[in-house]
């Protein structure tokens, strides 16, 4: 488009005042201030500015051509759009069980109920109800945890990498930490163990190979500069094939006989063993206690079901003295966290009941065939509302467990796959996820892909909605099922 074209378009566009001045604007000034308005009113005209200037000529004459009614409306939204929360709930359709992205483990109802109750008014955070005293907000999971774990002490701060640094500034600060070179591992967001270990005033000695670390390498690297033997749990990747690695309680033992201490980042840590339902073994905190480690740090919103929090558990020598490390408050977990925490940790003293009640584990845990019930009722009342230029199809899929957790563990599944015949599977996806509420969902092979295993039953009527709404709600549905 020539600039002379570009500029007449522009010269088409409302001034600030010409909009503000309108009588369907002036009445959001009743219950808006003049200030949030005028924002509105710039921001909608610098848009469409943005259009006529990178567009092509349509687009261009489509935004110079808007009525005084469609600029009314635009300016309306973008007055509500303001106050909507940028945090929001979407549904998870992707069947990515701890789904980093969207917040990883949902919390069950009973932690929701405490979380809510702690949140609207004051509570005994940090205050000993039976002697009147201040006391510590820790005490309010330390002994769940203990219990639960059989660890001696334990401490949680805001998230396992902050569990990991403190543990090692405090254990490590100066000192060296042998680990194994094929344990040195990166996760999302760039998180890498030696960086960790760099910041903490750690020093890290790598030993072994790769694939290989045998007990010597670790006895060969001890000095009088050892602080710590570092296991980390690669939780997010596998080494097959020709492999070694150091059982964790030949580990400790030398730990032991040397008089340094031995810590496991767990990384996913789980309380109970989840292989009796198809899912593969995973060491549990308490295995990994009983095997002699001094230290253990792990997640709170992974397999552990629960918000995110940094866990450190182990023996009161060393957990005492993280405890007292003036960092420990920089990283401490508030109210909220805590209430939430409390709530799932009491979950596990009956671990039957951890399956039923925490939704993350009662997904992962969900057999096949009760996926594919629940996928093949809602392709049937999806398939009766769609236009007949979708077909809809029940398929046979896998879910993921997600959250750098059992990254080599397949979930069988079933899936609602819909392909549109006028409409790019990536436009019909787009679509959901833009859609209120957003709808993530899986684009395979020019399908979207919706899995139940991650939608709640009682999200299951707003997924049907948002999925008619953005598919267009033509009237000859009924016609594309299989």
């Amino acid at each position: 488009m020539e600039p002379e074209a570009r500029q007449r378009y522009l010269r088409t566009l409302p001034a600030v005042d010409e909009l503000l001045h309108r009588p369907p604007i002036q009445s959001l000034l009743k219950s808006h201030s003049r200030p949030l308005v005028v924002d509105s009113i710039r921001k909608v005209l610098g848009e469409k500015r943005r259009a006529i200037l990178q567009g092509g000529t349509e687009e261009a004459a489509a935004t110079a051509g808007l009525t005084p009614d469609q600029w009314t409306e635009a300016v309306k939204r973008e007055v509500a759009a303001v106050f909507r929360p940028s945090l929001r709930p979407v549904i998870n359709a992707t069947g990515v069980v701890l789904h980093t992205n969207l917040g990883r483990a949902p919390l069950s109802a009973e932690a929701l109920r405490n979380l809510v109750e702690i949140a609207g008014g004051y509570s005994n955070l940090e205050f000993n109800l039976e002697t009147g005293d201040r006391g510590s907000r820790y005490e309010h999971v330390e002994e769940v945890l203990c219990r639960v774990s059989g660890a001696e002490s334990g401490l949680v701060v805001n998230n396992n990498a902050g569990a990991v640094f403190l543990a090692l500034n405090t254990l490590a600060e100066g000192k060296e930490v042998i680990v194994s070179r094929g344990q040195l591992v990166e996760i999302g967001g760039s998180f890498r163990v030696p960086d960790v270990m760099r910041k903490s005033g750690a020093r890290l000695v790598e030993v072994g190979t790769t694939n290989r670390t045998h007990l010597r390498d670790y006895e060969q690297a001890i000095t009088g500069e050892t602080g710590l033997l570092l296991k980390v749990h690669t939780s997010n990747f596998r080494i097959l094939g020709f492999t070694a690695e150091v059982p964790l309680k030949e580990l400790a033992a030398l730990g032991e006989a040397r008089g340094i201490p031995v810590m496991e980042d767990l990384g996913s840590g789980c309380f109970i063993d989840l292989s009796p339902y198809g899912i593969e073994h995973e060491p549990t905190v308490q295995e990994t206690l009983r095997a002699g480690v001094d230290v253990v740090t792990f997640s709170g919103d992974k397999l552990l079901g629960g918000p995110q929090a940094g866990l450190i558990l182990g023996k009161k020598k060393y957990i005492d003295r993280i405890k007292k490390n003036p960092l420990n408050r920089a990283l401490r977990i508030d109210k909220l966290t805590l209430a939430a925490l409390e709530s799932t940790l009491k979950v596990y003293l009956e671990p039957a009941d951890a399956v039923k009640t925490l939704p993350a584990l009662a997904m992962l845990t969900c057999p096949e065939e009760e996926v594919k019930k629940r996928a093949g009722r809602f392709r049937r009342k999806l398939s009766q509302d769609l236009p007949g230029d979708f077909k809809v199809t029940l398929r046979a899929d896998s879910s993921q467990v997600g959250g750098g957790a059992l990254p080599l563990q397949v979930l069988p599944t079933w899936v609602v796959a819909i392909r549109p015949s006028t409409l790019a599977a990536a436009s019909l996806e787009e679509r959901l996820r833009k859609s209120d509420p957003p709808v993530i969902a899986r684009v395979k092979e020019e399908e979207v892909l919706l899995d139940l295993r991650t939608v709640a039953e009682e999200e299951e009527d707003a997924l049907l909605g948002a999925v008619k709404k953005v598919s267009g709600n033509a009237e000859c549905g009924g016609r594309n099922a299989e």
